[in-house]
């Protein structure tokens, strides 16, 4: 715990840097790059051309995106699901009534009737990057680099805002956590990378997810006490970081259970040095870390303090999103935002789990490199690509991704 207190008082400093420097650098990025001049078809007719994009095709219609990919002065990379993944999609989002073997034209008259037109704008312009990426740009590095969409969630701030997304192509091609299945389908004015679904764009920021989600009673707790006595606009503000447009950040989020047993045991410990005989401790423990009331607890307040628990919270977060499916096979270790202060912290080790052919992550662990505290399995989906709020893993947040996590780790 020494670590945690002698940074404490400068993490509203790097958390600062953090969120600025993340917003300024994204905002450089936007740039629609000129076409190059060509006899291929140009992007809405390779859509038209192309049966199996027909119910993508439709959903660009329906949302009056045709002006923004037929722009011969423009060039665009297009993120295109066949219709077998927009008939996934919308077979979940009509639960279930409209299935997955019905004819196409039963899928396009949900678009058509169901889909709101500035929701099907929106899926169109998040899945479009205003330049072209060939596969052959598409970076193989970890972290993954963000590429500006031509979606702006905020208009009425900036004209200049956009949400990002992110392919790669560690341990295969993806666009964030959805498998890409075929690349580089040329076009006058750009290019179509094909799909497995469609990457769904974010509506809500990470702190709306953990200050609502059941199973994450204690980490908001933990958050609002790593806060008390700052302004909660003030960037130095965990909660202002989770809430705002602009950083891009990996939280591995504890669940309840986690805390409940890391806590029993810390506070059992400082109890048995107080002089309580063991038993005595742990009962006594065992009451106080049953509920997130622990970390308003003023009889607590000299162990648990604001900077303990902030040093706790800021070390398990990461600066960059991290998809499980691009998460190493061999144990890595990554800095966090720790490191921001703390140059020489190793950091901590992530690894990942694949079983081939099937793309996704089965299992992945986090785990503090000096391992005192226990390996943390994230908790992956039951099912592939479960959307926020009903998944465990890779829940997608416009400042962010959030992975629940079986353990706390502590940066000793």
């Amino acid at each position: 715990m020494q670590t945690i207190k002698k940074i404490s008082s400068i993490i509203a400093l790097f958390i600062s840097i953090i969120s600025i420097s993340s917003c300024n650098k994204e905002l450089e990025q936007v740039n629609e790059i000129p076409a190059v001049q060509s006899t291929l078809p140009k992007l809405d007719q390779q859509l038209r051309n192309n049966a199996d994009f027909s119910l993508y095709y439709a959903l660009v219609v329906r949302g009056n995106q045709l002006s923004l990919i037929n722009d011969s002065t423009k060039s665009f990379t297009m993120f295109v699901p066949g219709n077998a993944g927009i008939k996934a999609l919308i077979n979940a989002l009509s639960g279930g009534l409209v299935p997955t073997n019905a004819p196409n034209a039963v899928f396009e008259a949900f678009i058509n009737n169901q889909v709101p037109i500035e929701q099907a704008a929106a899926i169109v312009q998040y899945n479009t990057i205003p330049q072209v990426i060939r596969a052959s740009s598409i970076p193989n590095t970890y972290f993954n680099f963000s590429y500006p969409s031509t979606l702006n969630p905020l208009p009425s701030v900036s004209p200049l805002l956009r949400l990002n997304i992110f392919p790669s192509k560690i341990n295969g091609a993806w666009l964030n956590n959805v498998p890409i299945f075929a690349l580089d389908r040329e076009a006058s004015n750009g290019v179509i990378h094909q799909t497995a679904t469609l990457a769904v764009p974010a509506q809500r920021t990470l702190w709306d997810r953990i200050s609502t989600d059941t199973t994450l009673k204690f980490l908001k707790a933990a958050v609002e006490r790593a806060d008390s006595g700052v302004a909660p606009i003030n960037a130095s503000s965990l909660v202002w970081v989770l809430s705002n447009f602009g950083p891009d950040i990996t939280v591995f989020a504890p669940v309840d259970t986690a805390f409940q047993k890391t806590l029993k045991l810390v506070i059992a410990q400082a109890l048995i040095s107080q002089g309580l005989p063991p038993q005595t401790a742990l009962q006594l423990a065992t009451s106080l870390s049953s509920t997130p009331n622990v970390f308003s607890n003023p009889l607590l307040y000299g162990a648990l303090t604001a900077q303990t628990v902030k040093g706790i919270l800021v070390y398990h977060i990461l600066g960059k999103r991290a998809y499980t499916n691009n998460m190493p096979t061999t144990t890595t270790a990554f800095p966090t935002l720790l490191n921001t202060v703390i140059t020489s912290h190793p950091g901590v080790k992530l690894s990942a789990t694949i079983n081939p052919p099937n793309p996704f992550v089965v299992s992945a662990t986090v785990k503090d490199v000096y391992n005192n505290s226990p390996a943390a399995n994230i908790i992956i989906n039951a099912s592939a690509l479960t959307p926020e709020p009903f998944g465990t893993s890779d829940q997608e947040y416009i400042n962010g991704v959030l992975h629940k996590i079986d353990a706390v780790l502590l940066p000793q």
